[in-house]
Parts: C-alpha cells; sequence; structure tokens
C-alpha cells in the first residue's frame, strides 16, 4: 500500500468516528415533474405521506407543490435550474430569489435544501461549471441576510463524470478538468458544513460492460464483491463503492470531513434494446435491495458508522423526459398512482398529510419477512 494511500485511509477512518457524522439520515425519493399525465401536488403529498417518506426532492421551486406541501412531515430539497445560475451569480438577484421562491413558504413548508443546478459538469458541456460556486455563495449569503441559513443548505448534484478514476475506490480522482472548481466547491461545503450531492447510477456501469461486471454485484445481490488492493475494504455492490471514490477524490484535494450524498440513484424498467438490464425484474431487484440497505442503516466500507443519505430516483415514470426509452421508465410508480413494480412498499390509507397524525419514528419503515416474500410495510 503506497504512503499517500495510507495517510488518506488514516485521516478518513478517524474522521468517521468524529462528531460531524452523528447525524442519522433518511431516504428520500426524487420527485421529477416531466410528464403531462401526473397527479396534482396534492396528490403527490398523500401518496408520499402514505408510504411514511419524510423527504423529496423537486426540480424547481413550483409554488404549487410547496404551497402543497405546507404543514406536512417532508422536507423539500428544492432546486434552481441550470439556467438561472448565470444571473443569480449577482448577490442582489440572489437576494430576490430567495426572498421570492423560497421566504414567502418557510417554515411552513420544510424546505431543507437548495440543490443550485444539477450534474453542470458532464463528459458533453462544462459551459455552466464557471458560475456554479459564485451562484452558491450569493445564494448562501441571501439566505444569511434573510435568516434562513440555519435551517437550508446550499449543495449542487453532480454526475459521476467528475472522476477521473473511481476504480479501485481508493483511486478516486477529480478529472483535471473540474479540479480548480471542485476544490473551489469543497472550501465552501466545508465552511458552510453542507454535503457534496453525487447522481450515481451502477445501471450505467452494466449497461456499458454486462459481460464484465456481474449483475449480482451491481444489483445488492449476495455476490463474492471486490477487495479494493491498496486498502483491503470489501466492496458487495458498486453502489458503494462510487461514493467511496468520491470521498477518496476529495481527500485527494485535503477535504476529509466532508459528507457524501446520494442525491439520485435507481434503476429503469424498460430500456431501448440497446440499453441491456432495463427490465422491471432488475429495476424492482436493485430498489427493493436498496431499501432494505437504508432501513439497516449502513455506511459504505470507508465509512461504515455513518448511515448513506439516499434520494432515490423517481417517483413516477415521466412521459416528456427525453433521450432513450428509460429516461421515461424510472418511478417506482406510474401516473396514475399504480405502481410500476412492487418493489414491497406498502401504503396506509389511513395515513393523513397531517404531521400531527403520524406517527414518530426513527425510521419510516419496518421490515417484515416470509420464506417467500420480503414486505415493507410503513409501521402504523
Amino acid at each position: 500500500m503506497s504512503n499517500s494511500i495510507v495517510l488518506l485511509l488514516f485521516s478518513l477512518t478517524f474522521l468517521e468516528h468524529g462528531l460531524f457524522f452523528q447525524r442519522v439520515s433518511s431516504l428520500g425519493i426524487n420527485y421529477g415533474q416531466v410528464g403531462d399525465n401526473l397527479p396534482p401536488p396534492n396528490k403527490v403529498l398523500q401518496l408520499l405521506s402514505s408510504l411514511n417518506i419524510n423527504k423529496t426532492r423537486i426540480y424547481d421551486t413550483n409554488p404549487q407543490v410547496l404551497t402543497s406541501f405546507a404543514n406536512s412531515n417532508i422536507e423539500l430539497f428544492v432546486t434552481v435550474e441550470n439556467q438561472m445560475l448565470s444571473s443569480l451569480v449577482d448577490p442582489q438577484q440572489a437576494l430576490q430569489w430567495v426572498t421570492s421562491r423560497i421566504k414567502p413558504f418557510f417554515p411552513a413548508t420544510k424546505i431543507g435544501g437548495i440543490a443550485v443546478g444539477n450534474e453542470l459538469y458532464t463528459d458533453d458541456d462544462s459551459s455552466l461549471i464557471g458560475y456554479l460556486v459564485p451562484a452558491m455563495t450569493s445564494i448562501h449569503a441571501a439566505l444569511v441576510q434573510t435568516g434562513l441559513d440555519k435551517y437550508i443548505q446550499v449543495s449542487t448534484p453532480n454526475s459521476l463524470s467528475v472522476l477521473q478514476e473511481s476504480y479501485p475506490p481508493s483511486a478516486g480522482c477529480f478529472r483535471p478538468q473540474v479540479a480548480g472548481v471542485m476544490t473551489q466547491l469543497l472550501s465552501f461545503l466545508r465552511t458552510t458544513k453542507s454535503p457534496f450531492w453525487i447522481n450515481a447510477y451502477p445501471y450505467f456501469a452494466y449497461k456499458d460492460s454486462p459481460t464484465k461486471i456481474p449483475l449480482d454485484y451491481v444489483l445488492f445481490n449476495p455476490n463474492t464483491g471486490m477487495v479494493d488492493p491498496y486498502t483491503k475494504y470489501h466492496y458487495d455492490n458498486m453502489l458503494y463503492a462510487q461514493v467511496d471514490a468520491v470521498i477518496f477524490a476529495m481527500a485527494r484535494l485535503g477535504f476529509k470531513d466532508i459528507e457524501v450524498g446520494v442525491s439520485e440513484t435507481g434503476w429503469p424498467s424498460k430500456g431501448d434494446g440497446d440499453e441491456i438490464g432495463a427490465t422491471v425484474a432488475n429495476a424492482a431487484v436493485y430498489n427493493k435491495n436498496l431499501l432494505k440497505r437504508q432501513l439497516h442503516g449502513e455506511g459504505t466500507p470507508l465509512r461504515p458508522n455513518m448511515r448513506l443519505d439516499v434520494y432515490l430516483f423517481a417517483l413516477f415514470n415521466e412521459d416528456l423526459k427525453p433521450g432513450p426509452t428509460s429516461e421515461r421508465n424510472y418511478g417506482l410508480y406510474q401516473p396514475d398512482e399504480t405502481m410500476a413494480y412492487n418493489v414491497g412498499l406498502l401504503s396506509s390509507p389511513s395515513s393523513t398529510t397531517s404531521s400531527q397524525s403520524s406517527t414518530s419514528t426513527n425510521s419510516f419503515m419496518s421490515i417484515t419477512s416470509s420464506a417467500s416474500t420480503v414486505c415493507i410495510s410503513t409501521g402504523l
């Protein structure tokens, strides 16, 4: 094991046991709205409440959603659209955005985070990334000015394409093209005590190399897994390996104390002919196994005592999303609120949208099992 890997591993292992990582996180779900047949926000609230899910992420600041989710138990993670970033670099524009898009709804609506853009760096386009940290800084300053910074974090979801290397996890490092911006971003996150969010899809890796990557490894099924040759950590699934690669990449830039969360992960239930693995069966297994891992409060091999914060993608199939067929088929539910497939989520008909009527528990679901089924119920 090289000396640099030893030092990184020692530092990360020490910090994992610190007070910074004692926050208990829970699983959320992404509520996309790129469809012409989706239920209204009040119906979506009823569905989420019936499942006892207490966190959801939206891709804008839709006032109908923010109003409908008022006085509920559900915390919202809202988004600044990519095309708005250049204007929000201006502190006055950022203040206007916060006072018009956030402040009128808070605290009745629980807004816990603002995602500034989404996947600003991709393999095809990096034109907006220069606006990222200045816009985040202006938005955070506006939150400070309005007294909301104590309640609302500011971060940005990144695609895995920000990594130059991700295998093995200990080799994780950022692409040279983004290393400068990443240093600025990580400095901001450290100062504001906000997490680094990653959109991580093991499905894409499997689709591109189905003969090299075992399906059970990406689906969280029992498998032999892989051992990182430098850290000797054993990985039995790809998602945890991807997250730890990000942690090592941050450490290489000198940032060992920032939490990493998964802002998107999921599996499509349908795809085009060349989208290998996009099936109902695989989607059901991936999401069911991910839910079980979340309920057990697992961390990654590098940070085993820190529960990984995950937002599942997505709540609904969205018929207007561009791109291949898979893009329109990540939902757990159809637009008519019937299940696209069964991951074991059982809704409670007695649930209401009132925070006073829901049972307060440390976890929002409980597992019961039999010889043939695994049932994830609300426990209400």
